[in-house]
């Protein structure tokens, strides 16, 4: 039986039909996927036969979540967040439809999944960092947004790299192949306002990434579209605010910290950009949605009214 076959879902945003899975056939089809497909609701998805999933589209998105449904970006792989929302398990694996296999050098399929199961059950080591290759020496560059400066370089070598990121440590978590205990972080991971009628896109991931972190193993991708820089979202990220947040002791539900987190983006980030003004508002949005979609379970003080059974 497949590591956690009763405990994950895979969740999938996409806008064309799903014939990638069936390179990942041997390591997926266990598993139930959720898609979230994006643009057009009226476009038919056609998903490979054999696989168990369910569909939602924008039309469902916006039936289920009502006037919530803003905080849901719409033309945006973070649509990917509304799977995350309706998925009852306790773990999460999601990926584009544009990420392939790999193959280690002696031509074997990496299974990402394994690898990503394996981590999620192993403890992790937070005050050890792995210094795999240094982004800051000459030649060397950092491992998000060099496509927007160097179209032409692409890595073609297989790399085997599985880092622990260190605590209190920012950095460009990519959402096409990421795994996360739900139950632990489940309504921090929120891929951010983005895509159409939004001034920033393609951030949704490193926004998620500042907020929490996960380790994330390999496989191939080929990018479609392009990485769009945007000169405020990048002093977001540089603002302090995300390096030294503080929270409060009352907070001690991870919504909680996210409201409060959300609390200060819009005081401390919204001088910066009005986005971060509807972004905060977003994230408030976002955790009321969750939590009338996932109620906690009833406690023994609330399952007991005058001495009766409630």
């Amino acid at each position: 039986m497949p590591q956690l076959k009763d405990e994950l879902d895979i969740v999938i945003p996409t806008i064309r039909n799903l014939d990638f899975l069936e390179m990942w056939r041997p390591f997926f089809q266990p598993y139930h996927l959720i898609i979230v497909q994006d643009g057009d609701p009226s476009k038919t998805i056609k998903v490979p036969p054999g696989f168990d999933y369910e569909l939602y589209n924008r039309n469902d998105i916006n039936k289920i979540l009502g006037p919530k449904a803003s905080c849901i970006s719409f033309k945006d792989s973070a649509c990917r967040c509304f799977g995350y929302m309706v998925s009852k398990k306790k773990y999460i694996f999601t990926i584009d439809d544009d990420c392939f296999v790999a193959k280690d050098p002696s031509g074997k399929a990496v299974n990402a999944l394994e690898q990503h199961i394996r981590n999620l059950l192993s403890p992790s080591t937070p005050f050890f960092f792995n210094t795999l290759y240094d982004p800051f020496r000459d030649g060397a560059d950092f491992v998000r947004g060099t496509r927007s400066v160097s179209p032409l370089e692409r890595n073609k070598r297989f790399v085997d790299a599985v880092l622990t990121i260190p605590k209190g440590t920012l950095f460009p978590m990519c959402g096409m192949n990421l795994a996360f205990d739900r139950d632990l972080i489940g309504p921090a991971m929120y891929f951010g306002l983005m895509g159409d009628g939004q001034p920033i896109g393609r951030y949704d991931d490193m926004w998620a990434g500042w907020c929490i972190k996960v380790r994330t193993p390999l496989i191939r991708h080929f990018l479609i579209g392009w990485v769009r820089n945007t000169k405020a979202f990048l002093a977001g990220r540089d603002h302090p605010l995300l390096q030294q947040v503080v929270l409060p002791k009352d907070c001690t539900t991870v919504q909680k910290c996210y409201i409060e987190l959300a609390k200060q983006v819009k005081e401390k980030l919204s001088k910066i950009d009005p986005y971060f003004d509807k972004l905060a508002d977003a994230m408030v949005t976002w955790v009321k949605a969750w939590d009338e979609l996932n109620p906690p379970p009833p406690t023994a003080e609330s399952s007991v009214s005058n001495g009766k059974a409630a």
